[in-house]
């Protein structure tokens, strides 16, 4: 059988069969060239995808790293305020300290003065009147001293069997006190007696 007999019968010639293959072939490219285009898509899609999230991951963690930064810079800015502030109170206190032990020094060293101006006097005034007094009156005001003593000691004597405990210390504490500063007390009360006795032997020598 022939070529024409073929066609005759409805068999496909060669030429046909050419264009049926290059047809077959551009439909089956069209077809891969649509299915790599959605695959690109997809791939797009996803590489975008990706891509957001990862500038997400990097904006959060920058604004993280920021907020870390400020806050580590606060804590510093309120640390060295309140450093600053320490010293400062440190100083002032330690100025109020020195002031006030500068006051207490001055004011100590007056009274110190003061009491030796106050004993110096009395002894002076002391000295006068004993030069200026008999020695009758001198031995007089010593009795007379000697028996004040004794009986200021036998009526404490007697205060302190009657007197409670807290009033005894607080008692013993002015006593303390008084000894601190008996030498002026002493000194007043001999020129006291002794002007006393002057007195009283001139009232009885008129």
């Amino acid at each position: 059988m022939n070529d024409e007999s073929q066609n005759k019968m409805g068999s496909p010639t060669p030429e046909e069969l050419r264009q049926q293959v290059e047809r077959t072939r551009d439909e089956l490219g069209q077809t891969v060239e649509a299915l790599a285009g959605k695959a690109d898509v997809k791939a797009q899609a996803k590489a975008k995808t990706a891509a957001a999230k990862e500038q997400a991951a990097e904006k959060t963690a920058a604004a993280r790293e920021q907020a870390a930064e400020k806050a580590t810079a606060v804590k510093e800015q309120a640390a060295e305020k309140s450093a600053e502030l320490k010293g400062q109170a440190a100083e002032k206190a330690s100025a109020a300290k020195e002031q006030a032990a500068e006051k207490t020094a001055a004011v100590k060293e007056q009274a110190a003065t003061a009491t030796a101006q106050i004993r110096e006097k009395s002894a002076q005034a002391a000295q006068t009147v004993k030069d200026k007094t008999p020695d009758s009156v001198q031995e007089k005001a010593a009795q007379a001293a000697t028996q004040v003593r004794e009986s200021a000691a036998r009526a404490g004597q007697f205060a302190v069997d009657r007197t409670p405990d807290p009033l005894l210390e607080k008692a013993d504490r002015a006593a303390k006190a008084a000894r601190a500063n008996r030498t002026p007390l002493l000194a007043g009360g001999a020129v006291l007696v002794a002007f006393l006795l002057i007195r009283r032997s001139r009232g009885r020598n008129k």
